[in-house]
């Protein structure tokens, strides 16, 4: 019976692709380099984290030792398309992700905002109930003391 490590062609089952140190599961690659000599067609995990935020995982582990056989350009082409959808997913998650925190952020801001008007008003009454204070008792006292005045040059006369 011929299992996918048999068969260049063959892609492992998802549950069976190690994991890397990211937590990530591994994608199925095939070498094209010339370099390192004699590994130009074998087939290698690697981490799917690659290169989008400048933070590239390191991990690889090789399948086979020596080529089993040539990948066809059209199987290249499918693979670059799903690795392509997936890095696409990914930000996609990203970018919902963030949307929802900017809405979490935009609601907090406006409670604040709203927090801020309500003492901001707050104090205005305050300042304005502190000015009424201390008119009243001053323009009262003054009429107070002009009657006094008036009272007593009324009867010294």
């Amino acid at each position: 019976m011929s299992t996918w490590r048999d068969d260049p062609n063959a892609i492992p089952p998802w549950n069976e692709r190690p994991k890397c140190h990211c937590g990530f599961r591994t994608w199925l690659q095939v070498w094209t380099d010339p370099l390192p000599q004699g590994k130009k067609g074998c087939r290698f995990f690697k981490c799917p984290d690659i290169d989008d935020d400048f933070k590239a995982c390191t991990f690889m582990q090789w399948i086979d030792t020596r080529p089993l056989g040539r990948v066809s350009s059209k199987e290249e082409q499918e693979r670059r398309v799903r690795q392509q959808q997936i890095r696409l997913k990914g930000k996609e998650d990203e970018l919902k992700r963030r949307r929802a925190e900017l809405g979490q952020r935009e609601a907090a801001l406006k409670i604040q905002e709203e927090q801020f008007q309500a003492r901001e008003a707050q104090f205005k009454r305050e300042a304005e109930e502190q000015k009424n204070r201390y008119k009243e008792p001053a323009q009262s006292s003054t009429t107070d003391e002009r009657n006094k005045k008036g009272k007593f040059l009324r009867f010294t006369q």
